[in-house]
Order: structure tokens, then sequence, then C-alpha cells
């Protein structure tokens, strides 16, 4: 293990030994809510993300402005953002051990970033037609990325 990681994973032992990573990874209830919570929350970002994405393609309610589509969906989307990671925030804490030494959390963490950074970049900069295009599916790619490498988490830590 790299040297510069060391401070790292005793932050994590440290954090799997708190009172609350205990309870959230002990309870019968709070971890099996808290990652149904999550799915939500997935579900509104991922969701609408797609639905603008889509949009931004041609591929459908073309006869609706982007800038409309965006303002309907967009509260929609913070919301499922809070979700993710508040109940992100708790699933981590519950198991930061089994994380770190998790590829799959790492790759869910770069697609995050990558779609996160995509976002950004669309909302703050100009777009041509073609690089809103790209965006919507370099977006598309990412998020179908952050689902899959999640889901290797679980099936991962369920071993």
């Amino acid at each position: 293990m790299p040297h510069g990681l060391m401070p790292l994973l005793r932050l994590c032992q440290w954090l799997q030994l708190t009172p609350v990573s205990v309870a959230i990874r002990e309870s019968t209830w709070v971890f099996p809510i808290l990652d149904a919570v999550h799915c939500v929350g997935i579900i509104l970002v991922a969701g609408t993300i797609v639905i603008v994405d889509l949009r931004l393609l041609g591929l459908g309610m073309r006869r609706q402005p982007v800038s409309s589509v965006i303002a309907q969906v967009l509260p929609w989307t913070f919301f499922g953002v809070a979700f993710m990671f508040v109940t992100g925030s708790l699933l981590a804490w519950a198991e930061p051990v089994k994380l770190y030494r998790s590829p799959f959390f790492r790759w869910k963490l770069l697609f995050l970033a990558i779609a996160g950074l995509n976002a950004l970049l669309f909302h703050y900069t100009t777009f041509s037609p073609a690089r809103a295009r790209v965006a919507a599916a370099v977006s598309i790619v990412s998020w179908i990325s952050v689902i899959a490498a999640g889901r290797a988490i679980g099936y991962e830590l369920s071993r």
C-alpha cells in the first residue's frame, strides 16, 4: 500500500469504530432504509438528467426548448442530489474500511466526478448544438457508470 494512503486508511478505521458507524452497520433496518432512499436519490438524479440528455440528443420532447426542460427537472435533480449525498455519506460511514479497499468505490467516485464536471461545464459555458450532444452523451455514459459501479460495490461487499 502506498505510504500516502495510510492516513486515509487510519481515518477509515477510526470512522468504522464510531458509534454512528456501528449503529448503522449493525442495525436490522437502518442500513437497508438508507440504501433504499439512496436508490430513490439515484432515480431522481439519473432520471431527470437523462430526460435533459435525451432532449439535447434530439431523442425526445423536441417541441420543448431545452431551457424549459431544464427548468422543469432541475429542482428534482437537486433534491435527488441532496438525497444521494446524505444517504451515500451515511452508507459510506457504515463501512469505510470496506469502501477504502473497494476498487468499485473508487471507480464510482471517479465517474461521479466526471458527471459533475461535465454538468458544470455544460451549465456554465456556451455550447454549440454539437458540443451539447457530446455533453449529453458523456452524461449518460457517466451516470450509467456511476450506477454500475455502485451496484458492483453492493455485490462486492456482500461476499
